[in-house]
């Protein structure tokens, strides 16, 4: 890009909008970012949905080009696996990787958010907060923001829409050009519960892991905060069979419920009475795009693109990964129009491959992870992992410690069930298996990465 054309305006300070931000900033690019909410630094954090953010190798790698991987991982929790709570059984860690270098990371997204503000700001970006989108005059190279109830038209070179699932940006887009938007809402939702500290200060339960008690169609999940409190999070139908959040409102419904299916997490939350009938039910839902952007005037990135559900804990850092791709293709390219389209060739199928990934992931979390066969596989995968380093690379590991691209992991997890299945079909443990028809079945169907 010429170095009078290195201006850019974002729409939405959120996580991806101040990272864009501060990956510009640094190659000295002029950069505008408007925000419709405060300033969190002066007012606190007002965002949306809280479910706790995990931080994965693709989010920590777009970070560290930010130089902005110290501040945020020290106010990080390691989560070496999923501490899984049967109804009924021991409760155990099922690990994430094979040690401590194959982990996740449990962030809070305020904390994260006034993070990155604090670093776009100190490379130059200009932040403007309390600025609501409005309107965008395409032609004239105008955008309209609501500034404490005063119009204000602000002059734009190109715009990035980072502002988010309800994007204002991508309102306006799609008056321009038919963006084909749709949205598939699961027909399940949730409710944010806490588990504070212990009365000496400590974590209640492990620390170290992503806690689900899973239950079939429903199921609790837990992460770990660094003031050593746990964000719960209650997933079930919004209707239809019991439970389901339209069969349990009240907070005496709330303690039944618990004391049937959640007994050992029902101690670890005195707030649930109060915090069930406080918080409302969120919804989710996948968002889905034709486009992405108009010619050389506006792109979106992040969940303005492509949102997703939270169950592979991927939101983040895809998002984030879009700001590396992004940043990466205005530097590559001599004009706006050439990097949107380039960026949005190469994200667009890795955005919808990880959104099918991260539906997948809802089963296998509220269901698979206390069952005999699933438990079975995963230890299968990980013999395959050790028999054929570079080959047979387990999904979870694709996802969340390499950065393949996600249509790539897509595509070899796809065959990796299926030998997985093949191989453990009938079985009760890993001595019926036939290694030598696995191994060949690896080595045919599965490339060196």
């Amino acid at each position: 890009m010429p170095a009078d054309a290195r201006a850019l305006t974002i729409v939405g300070g959120g996580l991806a909008g101040a990272l864009l931000a501060t990956l510009l900033a640094r190659r000295g690019w002029s950069v505008d970012v408007f925000e419709r909410r405060g300033d969190p630094r002066v007012h606190g954090y007002a965002g949306g949905r809280s479910i706790n953010l995990a931080l994965a190798e693709r989010g920590l790698h777009a970070l560290r080009q930010a130089g902005a991987d110290d501040a945020v991982m020290g106010q990080a929790v390691m989560m070496r696996g999923r501490f899984v709570h049967p109804l009924h059984g021991a409760p155990g860690l099922q690990r994430y990787g094979r040690d401590d270098s194959e982990v996740i990371w449990s962030i809070n997204r305020g904390e994260l958010n006034i993070v990155l503000l604090d670093i776009a700001e100190s490379h130059g970006a200009r932040l403007h907060f309390d600025h609501a989108l409005q309107r965008i005059d395409f032609d004239a190279s105008l955008a309209t923001f609501l500034h404490h109830e005063v119009a204000v038209a602000r002059p734009f070179h190109a715009l990035v829409g980072a502002d988010g699932a309800g994007s204002a940006v991508r309102v306006e887009l799609g008056k321009r050009v038919p963006l084909h938007e749709r949205t598939e809402w699961l027909d399940h939702g949730y409710k944010e519960l806490e588990i504070p500290p212990a009365a000496n200060g400590d974590f209640r339960i492990e620390a170290n892991a992503l806690h689900i008690w899973p239950r079939g169609h429903y199921m609790c999940i837990a992460l770990p905060n660094d003031e050593r409190t746990f964000t719960v999070t209650l997933f079930m139908p919004h209707a239809g069979a019991y439970p389901s959040f339209a069969g349990v409102q009240s907070a005496d419904d709330a303690q039944a419920l618990f004391e049937r299916d959640f007994p050992d997490a029902l101690p670890l939350i005195p707030g649930l009475r109060h915090d069930y009938e406080a918080n409302p039910v969120g919804m989710l839902g996948t968002l889905y795009l034709d486009r992405w952007h108009l010619d050389g005037r506006a792109v979106l990135i992040g969940d303005a693109a492509h949102a997703m559900v939270p169950f592979h804990g991927q939101g983040m850092n895809c998002a984030f990964e879009d700001c590396v791709a992004l940043a990466d293709h205005l530097d590559q390219h001599r004009g706006f129009a050439e990097a949107f389209a380039a960026f949005e060739a190469q994200r667009r199928p890795d955005a919808e491959a990880i959104q099918q990934m991260a539906l997948e992931n809802y089963i296998e979390m509220r269901d698979k992870v206390d069952d005999a066969a699933f438990l079975l596989q995963r230890q299968l995968e990980l013999a395959l992992q050790e028999r054929h380093p570079g080959r047979f690379v387990p999904h979870y590991a694709m996802v969340s410690f390499m950065r393949i691209r996600y249509s790539v992991a897509l595509q070899r997890s796809e065959v990796q069930r299926e030998i997985l299945e093949d191989a453990t079909r009938g079985l009760e443990s890993l001595e019926g298996v036939d290694w030598d028809a696995v191994d060949a079945a690896v080595i045919a169907r599965l490339a060196p990465l």
